[in-house]
């Protein structure tokens, strides 16, 4: 069989080299790439059924992003040694793909389409994330199925106030902004990304930066399609039905308009739903056995042109008139109120409603130990701030099945996580680990912005110490063939559903700390992302204020629920000491103490426990097995040995010192037994320790308050028999 001809491109991007390759693998794929940047690579392969599916109303577009424990030389855990279910970071990579490509797909077209990206090499510094989005549109432009792209993406961080394209995951460490661009030759197509708080010029910066920057992966594209690309397949868009549209639009006359134009979402469903109803009624008479029908439209049309005109409706009234469905202004924000404490055992709670949006926060607080521990490809980490988010049917008035969490719940979960990591407490200032739960029990639009405020609401009311209160607000957008554009505060689910734009901005009054645009037109322009920035930038602010009403500041003391968490340092070395022989130690301090015990190799201790008390006895256990002795510090010790010379004390678990006979008492004393007995407690001082460790004490300096003299330096004879001069005999 002859060697297959391989194709491929290279350009040097942020300092690395970024290579497509085809024609190595993956043959019967209608097309397939394999992206390099560094030593991480992926394989991108695009699959396409030539005809529709019948009766779907939808684009049947699907991305799978496959982690392979090979691509970082690791043998996956378990009994069973291979991958399971995605991880949540492949999810996110899997989002990141689809949302920028989905709207380039023509309108109308219902032929399944699947792109599967597969991670084969990561080097640790460089993401595979972003290689997979421009890996699938490079497979789409190579398949020949029908597709506008291309489309790149990149990475922009931000290290000591210079932007930087496609930071590496060292630089990130020290970055103020982790933000992914993705989009076309003309336009910004996506940006997703985490911030520390930053004003939006410099957030538009980054955008800009990175659309000028990817422009080479898209000449890459380019260049390797004109290589080896198939011929696109012919797709003609159905024909606008005009005639259906304004069959239903005569018949109903405006009371779409009025049953659309009503505050309540739940009202306003109701009669739009009464008047689908009659449209299905109506043209189906029409097309009943028998009958005549005058306007040749059938029921199926019929409900697929109620639609468009319910788009038409709102879309015309926004971009005409600045009317939008609730009588808001444009700029407006929805009406608010906010409480806190709601829940009496838990340790921060929260509810935020803004209109018919509903969002109850839960926070709970946990020892180090309970970080999540995060084994994927990179290098085992742990997190110790968490957030979920939960979206169930009763929340938009749903009867559906319950199953886990889906995709869109572990990205709006995780963009509210990052909206709040700038403002959150170091470790070493608040040695917890937190985590929150957003339950979207009321749904009209925005319910991940809603989880943000509520989440810093649930905060304050834990008392976390986060350094300012922050708030989210989701944008819209409604443009027209001509250029005309509106953009809307604060949207709600219809406003969502029929509009072209979801840009969500998150922040302090500050600065921005999370964004995510999401459209559904083939880009947008910077002056369109530059008027919606400044406009989420009041919304926000308006929302912080309505939030400082019910509470400005975290509360001064934890939950009486939550547990107390204490710090102490030990010296490394003696952490063996602390955990013992088969952890015998450390088990037997918990076991009695009820307490939760976290060691880490810096020598840092962290003691848990809702028992405030059981804390503190652990902590001073700890303190006693691990402290040094210091030379003038007065310990109470317990005599456990004695011998003629002089009596041994425990200052700490394991650590005795030598009270010689002539340091008992201010006055001579003939037996040790005379001032001391086995098991009496006495304070003594620490009046030397010696190079090996051994510790001498004074009983007598205690009582004189003096120091004994320091003792004369020993001759270079043998030592006397017992080791210690008893001092002179009378």
């Amino acid at each position: 069989m002859a060697f297959p001809t391989i194709h491929t491109v290279s350009a040097e991007i942020g300092g690395r080299m970024l290579t497509l390759e085809t024609g190595r693998l993956a043959e019967q794929a209608q097309g397939a790439v394999l992206v390099r940047y560094g030593d991480t690579v992926i394989l991108a392969t695009a699959v396409g059924e030539r005809q529709p599916r019948e009766g779907l109303d939808f684009f049947p577009l699907t991305i799978d992003y496959e982690e392979r424990a090979y691509a970082a030389g690791k043998i996956p855990g378990g009994y069973i040694k291979r991958e399971g279910r995605p991880s949540e970071a492949s999810i996110l990579a899997a989002r990141l793909a689809d949302r920028p490509l989905r709207p380039l797909f023509p309108k109308g077209y219902r032929a399944e389409v699947q792109v599967v990206i597969t991670v084969l090499s990561v080097d640790g510094e460089n993401d595979p994330d972003i290689l997979g989005v421009i890996g699938a549109s490079t497979a789409l432009m190579l398949s020949g199925i029908p597709f506008d792209g291309p489309v790149a993406c990149a990475r922009i961080g931000s290290i000591d106030g210079q932007l930087v394209v496609n930071p590496t995951s060292q630089q990130l460490v020290d970055s103020k902004m982790d933000v992914v661009v993705a989009g076309t030759e003309r336009a910004v197509m996506m940006v997703e990304g985490t911030i520390g708080i930053l004003p939006e010029e410099t957030v538009l910066a980054a955008v800009q930066l990175a659309h000028a920057e990817f422009q080479k992966a898209i000449g890459l594209q380019r260049e390797l399609v004109a290589l080896a690309g198939k011929p696109r397949w012919a797709f003609t868009p159905p024909a606008e039905d005009t005639v259906g549209l304004d069959a239903v639009r005569s018949f109903l006359g405006e009371r779409m308009r009025d049953a659309i134009y009503n505050g309540d979402k739940t009202q306003r469903q109701v009669a739009l739903d009464a008047l689908k109803g009659e449209v299905k009624a109506h043209f189906a008479g029409l097309n009943a056995a028998g009958m005549a029908n005058p306007t040749g439209v059938t029921t199926g049309a019929a409900m697929a042109a109620f639609e468009e005109l319910e788009s038409e409706v709102v879309r015309n009234a926004i971009l005409q008139d600045g009317e939008r469905p609730d009588g808001r202004g444009l700029a407006e924000v929805r009406s608010i109120w906010t409480q806190v404490g709601i829940l009496p055992r838990a340790h921060g709670s929260s509810i935020f409603t803004r209109g018919q949006t509903q969002i109850m926060n839960v926070l709970t607080l946990g020892s180090t130990g309970d970080a999540q521990t995060i084994d994927d490809l990179g290098n085992e980490t742990s997190r110790r701030y968490l957030h979920y988010y939960n979206f169930p049917p009763y929340s938009t008035g749903e009867v559906k099945r319950m199953r886990g969490p889906g995709r869109r719940e572990i990205g709006h979960g995780e963009l509210a996580r990052r909206a709040l990591l700038a403002v959150l407490p170091t470790q070493e200032q608040f040695p917890y680990t937190l985590r929150l739960v957003s339950e979207a029990v009321s749904s009209n639009g925005s319910t991940s912005m809603g989880s943000v405020c509520a989440s810093t609401l649930s905060l304050m009311d834990a008392g976390v110490p986060i350094a300012a209160p922050v708030a989210g607000v989701a944008m819209g957008l409604i443009t027209d063939d001509n250029g005309t554009f509106q953009i809307l505060t604060d949207i709600q689910g219809l406003e969502d559903h029929l509009g072209d734009m979801d840009f969500k901005v998150a922040g302090t009054a500050e600065g921005v700390t999370a964004i995510q645009m999401d459209i559904k037109v083939q880009g947008i322009t910077f002056d369109i992302m530059r008027q919606a920035l400044a406009q989420a930038h009041a919304g926000r602010l308006f929302i912080l204020d309505r939030m400082a009403e019910t509470i400005t500041a975290p509360r001064e003391a934890l939950s009486p629920y939550a547990p107390l968490v204490l710090s102490i340092k030990i010296n490394p070395e003696k952490i063996g000491a602390v955990i013992g022989p088969g952890g015998k130690n450390i088990r037997g301090i918990t076991e009695s103490t009820n307490t939760k015990i976290d060691i880490e190799d810096d020598g840092t201790v962290l003691i848990s426990s809702v028992d405030q008390d059981g804390a503190r006895r652990a902590r001073e256990i700890i303190e006693r097995m691990t402290a040094e002795a210091k030379i003038g510090d007065i310990y109470l010790g317990k005599v456990v040995r004695i011998m003629p010379f002089g009596a041994f004390v425990e200052l700490f678990p394991g650590k005795d010192g030598l009270v010689h006979i002539s340091e008992l008492e201010t006055h001579r004393v003939e037996r040790v037994e005379d001032v001391v007995q086995m098991g009496d407690e006495i304070n003594v001082m620490v009046t030397e320790v010696d190079p090996q460790g051994k510790i001498s004490l004074s009983r007598k300096a205690v009582l004189t308050g003096e120091m004994p003299p320091p003792k004369a330096p020993r001759g270079d004879g043998p030592p006397r028999g017992g080791g210690f001069d008893r001092g002179p005999r009378r």
